[in-house]
């Protein structure tokens, strides 16, 4: 499927604007991360006690972290855009500090909002476990006999329908009354014996601080890793100057999305590294394919000038990188819009990094390709030019040296050879007189 055929448009015309909002993006997510301190990397890398928490209405930030900050200094909080949700993460030091500070800040939570309990149990809080020991004597009090596997059965079937039909938050009793095998006695005696906070905690993650450095280092260093395998193979597969523009335009895809994360005060974590990855390869794979397009060219239009074959190669491969790159942006952004905060982060990070990896393997790589090109001919030229210079001087130094006295040997020089003297013959006759021989042709002796 061919989208455009025959198109000729004037791609790095435009270099220029594209470089510059590049460049201004860049230092954009520079300063941020600057004046905040680095990334913000969630408790997969810094270590700590993260909670998500649900409210059945508007949830009371500021009170929530006035409680906090004084059980659990150094607290932040954050409410889930679009949500009644929040996200709590405490900082830990010591390994030791992680379960501790996950049962403060349940605890904390619990002596707000679920008031006057009296020891009750929360049943928006609580697990199959708890809730069938809460049951199991004030059934038994109310004469309705339940074996254990039944009493099993009906808290599990409580939580399911908690969980998966009112989103983790059940406002009233009277809404299990639909559940299977809740009978009303089973309705009062929860009533009686537990009661309803105001929220739930759908997630409570721990992870301790050195875990949490080492899963940093090794996600840098991956990266690391396949940026220098690319350009390796990318070398031997084209020239040096091809790995060096295609890596290049890969760093400013990288950057510009961890620096759009610290605009939106978006967290760092191991999920958004695999987007990173998965960004590092599709950038690249649409570079090799404008590149691998260039040196075909190179070979069929050697009298065109490099600017204007990139700018055809670009052309030629103009419906693929639609094609593709809008497909893997629609996917991307359904991910962002329908996935969800717990894939929010890698599909923020696929959605900007598709936007800028694509324009980059033209507006990015292609001039660093033409620059880095430009300066390898001007190279060759001036050592062509060198050698020209060196072979048209050396006859004129070879002659000067012959034509020069000083530089002229003795011992070569030949002694003048004196030629015979040559006497005429004299021939005698019988009488005695002689006279000069005849010389010519017609002589005879």
């Amino acid at each position: 499927m061919e989208l455009f055929k025959n198109t000729d448009f004037d791609f790095l015309k435009w270099k220029w604007p594209f470089i510059t909002a590049s460049l201004v993006v860049t230092a954009a997510g520079f300063i941020s991360l600057a004046v905040k301190g680095g990334p913000h990397y969630g408790i997969d890398f810094s270590g700590g006690a993260q909670m998500r928490l649900r409210f059945n209405t508007e949830p009371p930030l500021a009170k929530i972290r006035a409680a906090l900050d004084q059980k659990v200094p150094g607290s932040t909080l954050q409410q889930i855009t679009g949500a009644q949700e929040v996200e709590v993460v405490t900082p830990i030091k010591d390994e030791k500090e992680l379960n501790a500070n996950r049962q403060v800040m349940e605890d904390t939570l619990r002596g707000m909002f679920v008031e006057g309990a009296g020891g009750k149990l929360d049943v928006n809080n609580s697990s199959v476990e708890t809730l069938s020991a809460a049951l199991r004597e004030p059934l038994l009090t109310a004469g309705v006999a339940l074996s254990e596997m039944q009493l099993t059965e009906v808290a599990t079937n409580i939580e399911d329908f908690r969980n998966k039909e009112k989103g983790g938050l059940l406002k009233t009793f009277d809404e299990l009354s639909s559940v299977k095998g809740v009978t009303p006695q089973i309705i009062e005696a929860l009533k009686k014996q537990c009661v309803l906070g105001p929220f739930t905690i759908l997630s409570a993650d721990v992870v301790g601080p050195k875990i949490g450095a080492d899963l940093r280092n090794q996600a840098i260093e991956a990266t690391l890793y396949a940026l220098a395998a690319m350009l390796v193979y990318i070398w031997f597969r084209f020239e040096w100057i091809y790995g060096l523009a295609a890596v290049v335009a890969v760093f400013h895809d990288t950057l510009i999305t961890i620096g759009l994360f610290s605009l939106f005060n978006k967290e760092i974590s191991l999920t958004v590294v695999a987007a990173l990855l998965t960004l590092v390869g599709y950038s690249m794979n649409d570079t090799i394919v404008v590149f691998d397009r260039i040196r075909e060219n190179l070979k069929i239009l050697r009298r065109e000038k490099l600017e204007r074959l990139i700018n055809i190669s670009v052309n030629q491969t103009l419906s693929r990188t639609v094609l593709t790159s809008g497909l893997t942006l629609i996917t991307a952004l359904s991910l962002w819009i329908f996935g969800g905060e717990v894939l929010n982060g890698f599909s923020f990070a696929l959605v900007w990094g598709i936007i800028f990896g694509t324009y980059s393997s033209v507006f990015i790589a292609s001039p660093i390709l033409i620059f880095g090109q430009n300066i390898i001919d001007r190279r060759r030229a001036e050592s062509a030019g060198a050698a020209k210079v060196q072979d048209v001087s050396s006859p004129g130094l070879k002659s000067a040296a012959l034509k020069s006295p000083s530089m002229k040997s003795p011992s070569l020089k030949a002694p003048a050879v004196k030629p015979p003297e040559l006497k005429p013959v004299v021939k005698k006759e019988a009488g005695g007189g002689s006279f000069p021989a005849k010389t010519g042709k017609g002589s005879r002796g």
